[in-house]
């Protein structure tokens, strides 16, 4: 009996020794997985910026991140916008909350840095504090506003859409105007060689530059890229090409519907409305938000 019960004690202290190795393994991995992943985020906000090794991003240039939540009151619905703010030389967020005809609801101020806002489970402990039940919320998007000075750059959206297999993950770059400044195709699972191919610059740059009112009626056409197209998106901004070709190829082609992917229409007809989509809702959406901060005189950081 005392041979059973020191066995038993055994393998219990060593599963939780083990448990707690595991644990502890686990919490520092996540960890180290969590900021590589923020890493290439920064890295990717900054590529399609026009920034890199050879153009380092400049010392004034900021990045601020509105998130956004739909919070359910029984059957009322409203949107939460965690805006930064900035007062009394003190940086935090704000829960701007806006019903869905776009009129203003409230503000409510709230215990977080913008350190901890970028980690899900501190917004959610933040939110909760002060949207008590029956009160519901769930996350929706996050925009990220760069800056320079006082004068917002672009605007970053994370987002995502049904592709043919799965969903594809993009992020997408808009200057002020919400013109196209770059789009990258950060995760997918369409096929090698065929829908695979929304990731290859002479599909993604053909995005480039489209202006909001172009994007609204962007469409597929199943014709062969041109050649001297190709040549021109692989290139990127036009490197070995002389700046008449760049010039008379870019306004020959700016107008232009997006060229199908040969063999996958779908995935190429997948990314074209998912961006048209995503920068249609975005433009709606923050005309409101800017509306009601000016309206309401919140002190945005951005």
């Amino acid at each position: 009996m005392r041979e059973i019960i020191r066995i038993t004690v055994s393998l219990t202290v060593s599963c939780l020794i083990a448990a707690l190795v595991m644990g502890s393994v686990f919490i520092i991995t996540d960890k180290a997985k969590r900021h590589n992943e923020q890493l290439n985020i920064q890295q990717t906000m900054l590529g399609l910026l026009g920034y890199g090794k050879d153009t380092p991003a400049p010392s004034d240039l900021e990045f601020y991140t509105i998130y956004r939540y739909i919070i359910e009151d029984g059957e009322i619905k409203t949107l939460g916008y965690m805006v930064p703010v900035g007062a009394e030389g003190k940086d935090s967020y704000e829960l701007v909350t806006i019903d869905l005809a776009g009129q203003f609801v409230d503000r409510i101020s709230l215990d977080i840095t913008p350190e901890s806002a970028s980690e899900p489970p501190e917004r959610k402990s933040a939110l909760k504090s002060v949207l008590k039940p029956p009160k519901k919320f769930v996350y929706a998007d996050a925009t990220i506003i760069a800056e320079r000075g006082d004068k917002r750059l672009a605007y970053l959206l994370p987002g995502e859409f049904p592709g043919f297999k799965t969903f594809i993950h993009v992020m997408l770059a808009l200057d002020p105007t919400f013109t196209i400044i770059g789009l990258d195709i950060t995760e997918h699972e369409e096929d090698p060689g065929l829908g695979g191919e929304i990731q290859e610059d002479y599909f993604k740059n053909q995005f480039k530059g489209k202006s909001f009112e172009r994007t609204k009626n962007l469409t597929v056409v199943k014709e062969p890229l041109p050649d001297e197209y190709k040549k021109y998106l692989v290139a990127g901004k036009g490197e070995g090409l002389s700046k008449g070709i760049v010039d008379t190829i870019r306004t020959k082609y700016l107008d232009r519907d997006i060229y199908s992917l040969t063999g996958a229409t779908i995935s190429s007809k997948a990314v074209t409305n998912g961006v048209k989509n995503m920068i249609n809702k975005f433009a709606y959406r923050l005309n409101i938000l800017d509306s009601v901060i000016e309206r309401q005189h919140i002190p945005v950081a951005f």
